[in-house]
């Protein structure tokens, strides 16, 4: 009997669909590391809330590994998932991000380059052309910029970005040479002196 239904199953369908139909409901399990939980719940499940709210899906976290996103429409799911992903992801070096401008500073800008996550971009790594002030670079708060990820400093864990690293470097471009850093400090004193 079970190899008759099997046969008769195979005429219909010769194998198994990839993926259900788009408005089958589903569950999906993902494993959220433990230090990314808090910021995915977010102070009073405020963040966890919104993503439920905007995309009407029901997301459940457990201690015991039983993280999960349940929703109606395969499309919901997929926009938690990826608000989700967003907020556990870890920049990683050499990769490229579009940012937003978050603050101006004197010394460069500060870009968020994930929801949460914001880098330096200083004003040397915005262009190959030197500017002695934000002012002359023309970047505004609130605007997008495409950014590189290029470092990560060792003792505070401060992201590095790079606008310049995604521009052609212009014909007969001569990188300055960088002053010892004792010379800068000696100068300094100096000026103090007088």
């Amino acid at each position: 009997g079970r190899l008759h239904i099997l046969d008769i199953l195979t005429d219909c369908i010769a194998a198994p669909r990839a993926d259900y139909k788009p408005f089958v409901p589903r569950l999906v399990q993902i494993h959220i590391p433990k230090d990314s939980i808090g910021a995915v719940i977010g102070p009073g499940g405020k963040v966890i809330q919104e993503i439920q709210k905007q995309t009407g899906t029901t997301i459940t976290i457990t201690e015991d590994d039983q993280k999960g996103v349940f929703g109606v429409e395969k499309s919901a799911i997929d926009a938690a998932l990826q608000r989700i992903k967003e907020i556990v992801a870890v920049p990683e070096i050499g990769e490229t991000y579009h940012g937003k401008i978050k603050s101006i500073v004197p010394f460069g800008a500060f870009v968020e380059i994930m929801p949460g996550k914001e880098a330096l971009l200083h004003i040397s790594e915005i262009d190959w052309k030197r500017f002695e002030t934000m002012e002359e670079s023309g970047l505004k708060e609130g605007e997008m910029i495409d950014v590189k990820l290029i470092g990560v400093d060792e003792k505070t864990g401060k992201l590095k970005l790079s606008h310049r690293a995604l521009l052609p470097k212009p014909e007969g471009y001569v990188e300055r040479e960088r002053r010892p850093r004792g010379d800068r400090e000696r100068r300094r004193d100096d000026r103090h002196r007088d």
